[in-house]
Parts: structure tokens; C-alpha cells; sequence
């Protein structure tokens, strides 16, 4: 009787949602000390990420006996990366539309600021505003998924390769757990 193999949906699916509540208390913690939506502080929440999906990745392998190959590891990572990002839209989506609507208009304006420095006509500026407050929040939603989903599947390539071991002819087969 050959062993069955882990799910893969399983780990993925636990250490998104430890990344999704964790990156919801930064969001709440950056907002409760006045840190700016495009301030480079907010970088900070690429760590939990990366750290989660390495976690995925070690416990997925751990699951499989210690031993995996590279493509199931960057198969954890892509699982990892397109989960976070469909369920970070949603919640960036609540956030910026019921949650803390004040925050959508702070990087307006934080946005507008920027494009004033860069020196552009006061015609450009009101242009690019009229865009984004009418499709700012759908492509910040895209840019989410489609980000966290590349991010993902990038950071896990470098995962996979590290977390990658190969069962040698040498090495043993897993046993079949006692009943």
C-alpha cells in the first residue's frame, strides 16, 4: 500500500491566513502611528510574507518525510502566494471602502503630493486624480492579487531551492505509519 500524499492546499491554505491576520495587524498598526501608505516603513509586512512562505515550505516537506523536490516546493509557494494574494484584495478592498475609508483618501492625497514634486501641471495632476478616484481602488484590488501571486511564485523559486532534497537510491523509504 503506497502513502498517501500530504495536501499541499492543506499547509498553504494555514500559513496564508497566519499572513493575512498578521499583515491585517500591521495594516491597523501602521494606521495607529500616522505611518503613511507609501511610506518605505510599510516594507516591514514583505517579512511576514517571505517568513510564512519559507514556513510552508519546511513544514510541507517535513510532511512528505523530510524530503522534497524542487517543483513540490514551488508548488506550495504559487499555492501560497495566489491564496494570499486573492484574500489580501478583498481585505484591502473592506478596508479601503468601509474599513478606514480616510486611509483610501490620505494616499490620494499622498499620491497628488507626489506628482505635484515631480513637477507636473496642475492639468496633469487633476487628471491623474480624476483616474485614480475613479479606478484607483479596482487597480489597487488587481495590483494585489497579481503582485502577491508574482511575489509568491518569485520568493518560492528561492525557497524550493533551499528547502529542495531529493530521496537518494541509498536513502530509505517512508514506512507506513503504525495503526
Amino acid at each position: 500500500m503506497e502513502n498517501a500524499k500530504p495536501n499541499p492546499n492543506g499547509v498553504a491554505i494555514k500559513w496564508t491566513l497566519i499572513n493575512i491576520v498578521t499583515g491585517i495587524v500591521l495594516t491597523y498598526v501602521f494606521q495607529f502611528a500616522n505611518i503613511g501608505v507609501t511610506s518605505p516603513v510599510r516594507y516591514v509586512s514583505y517579512l511576514p510574507f517571505i517568513a510564512f512562505l519559507f514556513l510552508g515550505q519546511k513544514e510541507y516537506r517535513d510532511q512528505l518525510g523530510g524530503y522534497m523536490k524542487f517543483g513540490e516546493g514551488f508548488n506550495i509557494a504559487w499555492r501560497y502566494g495566489v491564496y494570499s494574494g486573492l484574500i489580501l484584495a478583498v481585505f484591502i478592498y473592506l478596508y479601503y471602502a468601509y474599513l478606514s475609508p480616510d486611509m483610501y483618501t490620505k494616499m490620494l492625497e499622498e499620491q497628488r503630493a507626489a506628482m505635484e514634486a515631480k513637477g507636473l501641471s496642475s492639468d496633469q495632476v487633476d487628471q491623474g486624480m480624476q483616474f485614480m478616484n475613479k479606478m484607483g481602488m479596482v487597480l489597487v484590488v488587481i495590483g494585489a492579487i497579481i503582485g502577491t501571486a508574482i511575489a509568491g511564485m518569485l520568493i518560492g523559486l528561492i525557497g524550493a531551492a533551499i528547502f529542495k532534497k531529493e530521496r537518494s537510491a541509498f536513502d530509505p523509504e517512508p514506512s507506513e505509519p503504525a495503526v
